[in-house]
């Protein structure tokens, strides 16, 4: 069955390592190219992901170093990788092909310059989160105490992405922030967020999140980061992850849901689903619960019936 995985943060480890890690089978990667073959993935998302530490005027050089190593070690070296640059590109690839895109966890590249983030759409970024825990020119994060909404910069932001049918990712918001891109986003998504009622993270969503986010023609895209699954973090299950998939069809969401891993970016795993390879683990755990249209719901078919037109 394939599989549409909408975050992962290969892109970091790879620039890390400066050309001493190789997308196409190093092991010290959950999402290589021989894992996501073996796992039935189909389509992977590739965050750009900027450390809050890197200094103001090094962040953008960050992103642009990081979108080096995928057009040169994941796309380059590897001729199965297909470039999706359009919505419409997900209907193109051959049975061979692992289409591959750009996201962008947080703005703090761009500063307050949108033609920067002019630059990074016709690289290729389709999805753009605001934050990530911190605050920025455009919003707060999850993890910023004053928890405020978008700014005037941060509207403007999202409606540039409106205009552009890019994604607006809620994940890492905080929930001030999260309302406003509710009320502003024309396409908007969670990449990689549970439900906070099974497991009370900041980084969740509430119910009534989730509900403005299906009401919204909006998907949310369940993560792997057990401490996010589960209270606690320990001995997290595949069935542990599965809860958080029958809470949000218990919401309405069952036409909405799909799947974030955050491989790559996540230091402890669910059990039996350690990387890409293992993607089967969790298809035929839910063939336990769900018909098989579901499963391929949450798997692939969900994104691509609400991607932008």
């Amino acid at each position: 069955m394939h599989v549409i995985d909408l975050h992962c943060d290969a892109l970091m480890k790879l620039n890390d390592s400066k050309g001493e890690i190789k997308f196409s089978n190093s092991p010290e990667l959950d999402t290589n190219k021989s894992r996501l073959q073996k796992g039935g993935v189909k389509v992977q998302a590739f965050a750009i992901f900027i450390e809050p530490s890197i200094k103001s005027d090094q962040k953008f050089q960050a992103a642009l170093d990081q979108i080096y190593y995928f057009y040169n070690d994941v796309l380059a070296n590897n001729p199965e990788m297909k470039h999706i640059k359009t919505w419409a590109d997900f209907d193109n690839l051959q049975e061979d092909e692992i289409g591959a895109f750009l996201t962008l966890e947080g703005v703090d590249a761009i500063g307050n310059d949108l033609q920067k983030l002019s630059i990074l759409y016709q690289l290729g970024v389709m999805s753009v989160g605001l934050t990530w825990n911190n605050a920025n020119f455009a919003a707060d994060g999850a993890g910023e105490p004053r928890g405020a909404g978008l700014t005037s910069f941060g509207f403007e932001l999202v409606r540039m992405n409106n205009q552009h049918k890019v994604l607006t990712d809620v994940s890492h918001l905080c929930e001030n922030a999260f309302w406003d891109v509710m009320d502003a986003a024309d396409y908007p998504i969670a990449s990689h967020s549970n439900s906070r009622t099974l497991c009370d993270h900041v980084r969740n969503l509430t119910d009534e999140q989730a509900k403005a986010m299906f009401a919204k023609n909006g998907l949310i895209h369940v993560l792997y980061c057990p401490p996010f699954v589960k209270e606690g973090g320990k001995d997290v299950t595949i069935s542990d992850l599965i809860k958080h998939i029958d809470h949000f069809c218990s919401l309405g969401g069952v036409n909405q849901i799909g799947f974030g891993s955050d491989f790559d970016g996540i230091m402890t795993y669910i059990k039996d689903l350690e990387d890409s390879s293992q993607y089967p683990n969790l298809i035929n755990e839910l063939l336990k619960y769900y018909s098989e249209d579901q499963v391929k719901g949450f798997a692939y078919k969900n994104f691509l019936n609400h991607r932008p037109k």
